[in-house]
């Protein structure tokens, strides 16, 4: 489980196809602390650690997670969110994260408020999910607090920390988002729907 306060960043440094899944090697100021078999949130995605070369790291993305997140589409280089899972005695600084990703989300309008921003993001409307204003939401492993809400649109406020501790300070229009909506959320409608 995890929180969705992000520690450091992942550098991409391989990408290797083996059959349908992804094999990434990344560098990172925390592969020293890493262990083999561990869990480790990758923009949100919850990946296991499966090699230790060095100063790198190996984890592996099966077909499915390449269906529902943006780790398909990393490149050399770029630049993950990352976290550790939360220690049985820690605190829950943002919400209950599970690393295992809903869907994706396009960002379409970036307001620069002068000590904030705000980012505009739209899924899919046919996934079932929902947002609410003031409730919780998980961008690329960010815990965050939706500020406006519609149907398949909502938008969050990032203070400058965020902005420059996790790669919101990459996000343009149109780049494409890790969303994992609220877990109590999900299990709510899911039990009114019934």
């Amino acid at each position: 489980m995890f929180t969705g306060i992000i520690e450091t960043f992942g550098r991409v440094e391989k990408i290797e196809r083996e059959n349908s899944n992804i094999n990434f090697t990344f560098s990172s100021s925390i592969s020293s602390e890493l262990k083999v078999d561990q869990s480790l949130s990758h923009n949100g995605v919850c990946l296991t650690v499966v090699k230790i070369i060095d100063k790198n790291y190996v984890v592996t993305a099966i077909e499915e997670t390449l269906k529902r997140t943006n780790l398909g589409a990393l490149v050399l280089g770029d630049m993950v969110n990352l976290e550790r899972c939360m220690p049985a005695n820690g605190r829950f600084d943002g919400h209950i994260v599970q690393g295992h990703i809903d869907t994706t989300a396009k960002c379409i309008e970036i307001n620069n408020l002068n000590g904030s921003w705000v980012f505009v993001f739209e899924y899919e409307k046919n996934k079932n999910n929902i947002t609410v204003e003031k409730g919780s939401v998980t961008i690329n492993g960010v815990s965050l607090t939706v500020v406006n809400s519609e149907e398949n649109i909502f938008s969050v406020c990032i203070i400058p920390f965020t902005f420059e501790h996790t790669n919101f300070n990459k996000l343009q229009l149109g780049s494409i988002v890790n969303l994992e909506f609220d877990i109590i959320g999900k299990y709510l409608k899911k039990l009114l729907n019934k």
